[in-house]
């Protein structure tokens, strides 16, 4: 049994990345390699600001909304992250959610969906990465670049070209094969 797990980073209202992440949750539906998929929007999640009184790998969690975020991330066995770039780096928002939980993240794959304007959400990307590392996340190599997204986007769906949907093609397969790879870590 497999679970794919995709991140919707942004929050801010009107926002493309929801658009991006239920695109994505479509293609992985379509690819098939996973048994179940959990499109996480943090916009909706809204977790509030790192309020956990004990370090996150203790797994000593207090409240509710931590214990069940907790649940969801430590069910999944691979990750998609929907990476809107501001200011050259990553959402605030996924960096808390990030941080609230630790062990739940490790000896798991991620891929990356980053968009923006000219860069496609790269430099989020490059900064996001050794956070994920750090939490013994294995980050691909294989990802979705999205460049200048406003023109895929129309009356709040995402409509990519066949190079976004061949690179989530890849992604996907790669998601897979990773995360049979680190599964017996994650037993142990």
């Amino acid at each position: 049994m497999s679970r794919l797990q995709i991140i919707v980073a942004s929050t801010r209202p009107g926002r493309i990345g929801l658009p991006v992440g239920q695109w994505v949750e479509t293609a992985a539906a379509k690819h098939g390699g996973f048994d179940e998929i959990d499109l996480a929007d943090l916009g909706a999640i809204d977790l509030p600001l790192l309020d956990e009184p004990k370090h996150p790998r203790l797994g000593q969690y207090t409240h509710q909304h931590t214990k069940d975020w907790a649940a969801r991330v430590g069910a999944a066995d691979a990750f998609v992250f929907v990476l809107a770039e501001y200011n050259h780096s990553f959402t605030a928002a996924v960096k808390n959610a990030v941080d609230y939980l630790h062990t739940e993240w490790q000896h798991k794959p991620a891929g990356l969906v980053t968009y923006g304007g000219v860069s496609g959400g790269l430099r989020a990307a490059q900064a996001f990465k050794p956070v994920l590392q750090a939490l013994k996340v294995v980050t691909l190599t294989e990802a979705v670049t999205i460049p200048f997204v406003q023109q895929f986007v129309e009356d709040g769906l995402f409509t990519p070209n066949e190079l976004i949907e061949a690179s989530a093609g890849t992604m996907l397969d790669e998601l897979g094969r990773w995360g049979n790879t680190l599964s017996p870590l994650r037993a142990s």
